[in-house]
């Protein structure tokens, strides 16, 4: 046990609902400790965004303290022996030490235990078996907090062990990486890795999108994703050639290039056939799928042009399949996503007023009921369009009046 720096650390047990956490759990013969992640960015000073907590305490009893404290405990996991704690609305995961029993790469068996060194132990990362106890003492039980100074991601023990406990592993090792680590993956990380990777297929596919849309988004994703396609562990996750210039053009722009959807279009996307692909391989929820979908859409009308279209052409195609899937499309078209005759594009778009009239106002007009309604729609669009797409109720009410006009002639 090692004296930690009380400014970093101090502030995390200092908050009203820990505090009263620990003070449920840490009494008459239990011990309950901070654990994983909270600790590491704490530690880092990075945001502490989720609090784990590990315990001497059967479920049942955390269960009983939980109540008896007036906080709400919901058995989240309890087969495994996890309640979520919520105190003040603050919830907390507390689950009871644990030891493996049986692993078979996917879920492991566990049994309860009282040792916090072999809780620690069954881990997969040094930098992740930090824990805090509620007096400030802080428990390193494999070196995590030297290789967090180094910024390096190592597997506590034997590597390929670790690995073949939870294949999940391989992906989580690059997204640590490319989240908290510096230089190089750690060679013997990366060859266990390597030697592990026919794991992956046994994977739940939602869990596999869950750790790569954390990876997409992390810092240095680009050059993670690099080093993987090297290794041959790339593809095998997307199912096709990765475009990897293209996702590093991107990687750190602002806006857009945040959203996991959006990123994973810029790596794995070209064409409508990607998306089908990508939705089966990761099991991509609806709206996910429409997002990448609509940029392939967007790729597919834009591309192979000498030049970019003209701004009439971008505001039909935005019509058709929405003004962000085309914003990304272009984004996504240039060499580095940010050319000056892009972004006025871009920003042209953005300043399109609505096209507000509807089918009620046509059917006003004297219109029938019917396709012809539709037809009046579109061609007073197009009217609009070409006129410059002018802001404001009164030109886009005279564009209608002359389509519906037209149609009943």
């Amino acid at each position: 046990m090692t004296n930690p720096e009380h400014g970093r650390l101090a502030p995390l047990l200092a908050q009203e609902e820990v505090a009263a956490l620990m003070a449920t759990l840490n009494r008459d013969g239990e011990e309950a400790r901070i654990v994983g992640g909270a600790v590491r960015n704490a530690l880092i000073g990075e945001e502490v965004a989720d609090i784990d907590v590990a315990t001497t305490a059967l479920p049942e009893e955390t269960v009983r303290r939980a109540k008896a404290a007036g906080f709400k405990p919901v058995p989240t996991g309890i087969e495994h022996g996890t309640i979520t704690v919520v105190v003040a609305g603050m919830p907390f995961e507390v689950t009871t030490l644990r030891r493996d029993v049986e692993t078979d790469g996917r879920r492991a068996v566990v049994a309860f235990g009282r040792d916090f060194r072999q809780d620690a132990l069954r881990r997969d990362f040094t930098i992740n078996a930090l824990g805090l106890d509620a007096g400030g003492g802080l428990h390193d039980y494999a070196d995590g907090l030297a290789d967090l100074s180094l910024r390096k991601v190592r597997f506590i023990g034997a590597a390929g062990q670790r690995i073949a406990e939870d294949y999940l592993r391989i992906l989580r090792f690059f997204r640590f990486h490319a989240r908290y680590g510096g230089g190089e993956p750690d060679r013997v990380a990366l060859d266990a890795c390597i030697a592990g990777r026919a794991g992956l297929e046994g994977l739940s596919r939602e869990r596999v999108w869950a750790e790569l849309r954390k990876l997409l988004a992390a810092p240095r994703a680009a050059e993670t994703l690099q080093v993987m396609a090297g290794a041959g562990l790339l593809m095998p996750v997307i199912g096709g050639v990765p475009r990897l210039s293209r996702f590093a053009a991107i990687a750190g722009e602002a806006g857009e290039g945040v959203y996991p959807a959006f990123r994973l279009a810029a790596l794995a996307v070209s064409v409508i056939e990607d998306t089908l692909r990508l939705r089966e391989r990761l099991r991509l929820s609806n709206a996910e799928f429409e997002r990448i979908s609509s940029i392939a859409a967007a790729l597919e009308a834009l591309s192979g042009k000498g030049a970019l279209p003209e701004i009439a052409g971008l505001r039909r195609l935005a019509h058709r399949i929405g003004a962000d899937a085309v914003a990304g499309g272009l984004v996504l078209l240039g060499p580095d996503g940010t050319s000056t005759e892009i972004q006025a594009r871009i920003a042209e778009l953005a300043r399109t007023p609505p096209f507000l009239p509807t089918g009620k106002e046509v059917l006003a007009l004297g219109v029938g009921a019917g396709p012809k309604v539709g037809q009046v729609l579109e061609a007073a669009r197009e009217a609009w369009i070409e006129a410059g797409c002018p802001a404001g109720r009164e030109a886009q009410s005279r564009m209608l009046g002359e389509a519906a006009a037209g149609a009943n002639r």
